[in-house]
């Protein structure tokens, strides 16, 4: 009887304290509200009572019970505020981790993400360290490590790099010796596909108003075909037709009325590239031009992939096209 008085003039006492967030009070006073509240509810006063009394919801009061009932009177005690310490990682714990971000992507570690985020950083630390770290300090860590985001390069999962180690260390130093020789000049070639509304870059606008690109509302476009030197030297045809034997072989009859030299082609294993009809030609004109493949599946080895990437962002990308103009050929 007197323990159910003393709760009760405690809780009086706290009610006239007035408490408007419970939150902003010490730790030591956020604990001894746990326990009176508590106290009260295993006194026989009704969940709703107490936190009325103590200005303090009634949710509050039922986690505060099933804690005690699940943990004991310990549960209730006040925690250390602010960033625990000790929960960090030591110069060897680093290095394993920035390790397996430069040479792993997540899904070789089996973690359930395809870029390494912040998350997966963090994820992959709470599992390989048992350390659990906010996407914040994973932050942190990756900008001390030197690491940035970035758009990632797109590269086939089917492409041998072995095979494409041995054409860099041995095939094509072999090429450069042949066409040193005979005085051949070295060609990339490469073909490409054109839209109306190809975007790429960004536009200043206010905050919240996404900025309005006026153009066309017809779709239409057409191909490229070119070839390029290590020293720059551009050859290109444009075209509306599909890209077949006809349109490659015409393109290669022009790029060898523009060179004073044998040419040596370089392109990747298009199916239009090995046909029979190719190969019969060029095998007839073995005197004035000689092809090779890259590797499957790596255009980051062909530099003339660059033009290509340069004439979508930086002229069709930026500059509306209004309509579709092509010089007069039995291609178009």
């Amino acid at each position: 009887m007197h323990k159910i008085l003393d709760i009760i003039k405690d809780i009086n006492y706290n009610k006239e304290m007035k408490i408007n967030d419970f939150r902003a009070l010490p730790s030591k006073a956020q604990e001894d509200i746990r326990k009176k509240a508590v106290n009260a509810v295993l006194s026989g006063k009704k969940q709703i009572e107490v936190a009325k009394l103590f200005g303090i919801t009634r949710q509050a009061v039922g986690e505060w019970l099933k804690l005690y009932k699940t943990y004991g009177k310990k549960s209730l005690n006040a925690k250390r505020r602010g960033r625990p310490k000790g929960v960090t990682l030591d110069k060897k714990q680093s290095l394993q981790i920035i390790k397996a971000i430069t040479d792993r992507n997540p899904e070789q570690l089996k973690l359930p993400f395809y870029l390494w985020t912040r998350e997966a950083v963090a994820n992959l630390i709470e599992r390989k360290f048992k350390i659990c770290l906010s996407i914040w300090t994973v932050g942190r860590y990756l900008s001390r490590w030197g690491f940035t985001p970035q758009k990632p390069q797109r590269r086939a999962f089917e492409q041998n790099k072995e095979y494409v180690k041995n054409w860099l260390k041995k095939e094509y130093p072999a090429i450069r010796k042949q066409a040193k020789r005979e005085k051949a000049l070295i060609y990339w070639g490469d073909e490409m596909g054109l839209r109306s509304d190809h975007s790429v870059g960004r536009s200043y606008s206010p905050c919240g108003k996404t900025p309005l690109v006026l153009g066309t509302g017809q779709r239409f476009g057409c191909n490229m075909i070119s070839a390029i030197t290590n020293r720059g030297h551009l050859n290109f045809m444009v075209f509306k037709s599909r890209f077949r034997s006809p349109v490659f072989l015409e393109f290669i009859k022009r790029l060898l009325k523009q060179s004073e030299k044998k040419v040596y082609l370089i392109i990747d294993g298009h199916p239009v590239h090995r046909s029979k009809k190719i190969k019969e030609w060029v095998k007839q004109n073995s005197k004035k031009i000689k092809m090779f493949f890259l590797p499957g599946y790596s255009p980051e080895l062909n530099p003339d992939e660059i033009l290509n990437q340069d004439v979508k962002s930086n002229s069709v990308g930026r500059r509306r096209a209004k309509n579709l103009s092509v010089s007069s050929s039995k291609y178009n």
